[in-house]
């Protein structure tokens, strides 16, 4: 294949638009390291107050589940527990 036909395959791209996905994907990956940093200044202060944050970090998945999948994880959770002699 000669170079012409190469460029004819080759796709047009708008420079500026990449550049400006690229750009606000970067601000973004940003902005969570410092939400994520944030949090984990959180549960320190937490855990200075004498909080546990894996307990917390167990309650945050819970408190995000709607109560039937709670109250099934729940009941499992349980379930298994006793079937294993832990309570």
């Amino acid at each position: 294949m000669s170079d012409e036909s190469n460029a004819s395959l080759t796709p047009s791209i708008d420079a500026s638009r990449l550049v400006s996905y690229f750009e606000r994907i970067e601000r973004l990956e940003e902005e969570k390291k410092a939400i994520a940093d944030d949090i984990r200044e959180i549960f320190a202060e937490a855990k200075g107050n004498g909080y546990d944050p894996k307990v917390m970090r167990q309650i945050l998945r819970l408190r995000k589940m709607n109560p039937a999948d709670r109250a099934e994880i729940e009941f499992l959770t349980d379930s298994y527990k006793n079937a294993l002699g832990m309570e």
